[in-house]
């Protein structure tokens, strides 16, 4: 019997690359998919890729953001993707302020390490989604592939750089699976 290769995952940033980022979102009526996000997601999860949302909400240690309402954008978000066979293996936030020096806000790997213990997957065969430098930090962090979704002049003025760029999830998501590159 052949050998099989342990299941890939995706860890995405939360806002800025699924949803528009509005700021502190602290209603889920204002939760909107980005373009692409769908298909991108759509696109993970047919080639195989487990999927955790990596997300920093400072907004919480700020008071800017309930933890209730926190996760009821979460359940609006998961309740949109359902129908489209979309299911999330995790999310982790992090609650804390940047001032606080916890292990999870990125770029720290606290979260990741979190999901890959419960989930059992290697962190250094991940692809990190995401649109900002503490995305691309958190990629270094934990040894995953750093993907950068927005255009070629944020790319190149992220530090840490990405590994690609793409201008939104969905062509990130070919980019990583078959090497199509941006449009």
């Amino acid at each position: 019997m052949p050998e099989t290769q342990p299941r890939r995952y995706a860890l995405l940033d939360r806002d800025g690359t699924i949803n528009l980022d509005t700021g502190y979102l602290a209603d889920p009526a204002g939760f909107e998919l980005l373009p692409g996000a769908l298909a991108g997601l759509k696109r993970l999860v047919a080639a195989g890729f487990g999927l955790v949302v990596v997300t920093n909400q400072s907004g919480i240690a700020r008071g800017l953001i309930r933890p209730e309402a926190l996760e009821a954008i979460h359940e609006r978000m998961c309740q949109l993707l359902a129908p489209h066979g979309i299911r999330f293996d995790a999310i982790e936030i992090c609650p804390h302020g940047p001032e606080e020096g916890c292990d999870c806000r990125k770029p720290s790997p606290g979260m990741v390490r979190r999901a890959a213990a419960r989930l059992g997957f290697d962190p250094t065969r991940a692809v990190v989604f995401g649109d900002k430098p503490s995305d691309m930090g958190l990629a270094r962090a934990v040894g995953a592939m750093a993907v950068l979704i927005g255009d070629e002049a944020a790319a190149g003025a992220s530090e840490p750089a990405p590994d690609l760029w793409a201008p939104d999830l969905d062509a990130a998501a070919r980019l990583v699976i078959d090497g199509t590159p941006p449009a």
